[in-house]
Order: structure tokens, then sequence, then C-alpha cells
């Protein structure tokens, strides 16, 4: 089983930059893929990134490409996604799941908690 927690989500003027974190419990975390997905308010949850076990292949929404990247430290049992540019579009809630594909559509395992990105205009 894989706990995952993220952190690093706050309050940020439209233009700015933020770097999410995911850490994850368990020593099989290197055999998942992992990605990143967020809800905003009233909507559904959206894929965002995905990344492969190894890290060397990644995938992303239309909506964040170009924009967001998305890394994992496999000694650190850790993933990121770095936020730039940034839309009040991109407000939602930010959570990182555990998979077997990192092929989209992801089929997630384990999820986190989710933490709280706010984008002002």
């Amino acid at each position: 089983q894989v706990q995952l927690a993220e952190s690093g989500g706050g309050l940020v003027q439209a233009g700015g930059s933020l770097r999410l974190s995911c850490a994850a419990s368990g020593r099989t975390f290197s055999s998942y893929a992992m990605g990143w997905f967020r809800q905003a308010l009233g909507k559904e949850r959206e894929f965002v990134a995905t990344i492969s076990w190894s890290g060397d292949s990644t995938y992303y929404a239309d909506s964040v490409k170009g924009r967001f990247t998305m890394a994992r430290d496999n000694a650190k049992n850790t993933v990121f996604l770095e936020m730039n540019r940034l839309k009040p579009e991109d407000t939602a809630v930010y959570y990182c799941g555990a998979g077997r594909s990192w092929k989209p559509p992801m089929i997630v395992d384990y999820w986190g908690q989710g933490t709280q990105v706010t984008v002002s205009s």
C-alpha cells in the first residue's frame, strides 16, 4: 500500500509560480506511475500530468502544457509539480495519485488528501 501527502499549495498572483510536492510512503514507490490531478469548486476532478515509474516519460493536459513540469525523485519517494505562469483558472485542489500506468487515462490506485492552490487575478 502507498500513502501520499501533498504540500506546497497556497495563494499566488496570476503569473506567479508554485511548486507542489507529494511524499509517498512504502518501499514500492518506484514501481508506480504517478499523476497530478485537480478539482475546482463545483467541477469534476481532471487530469493534469503523469510521469512514468522511471521518470523518463511524462504527459500533460493541454491546459498546462508548457507551463507545468512534473518530476520525481525515487530516492526520496517524492514527486513534484512545478507550476509557472499561473492563471486564475488553475485555482483548484491538487491531488497526487499512484497508479499502474502513466499513459492517460491513468487509473489511480491511491490518492493523497489534496492541497489548495489559489491564483488571484
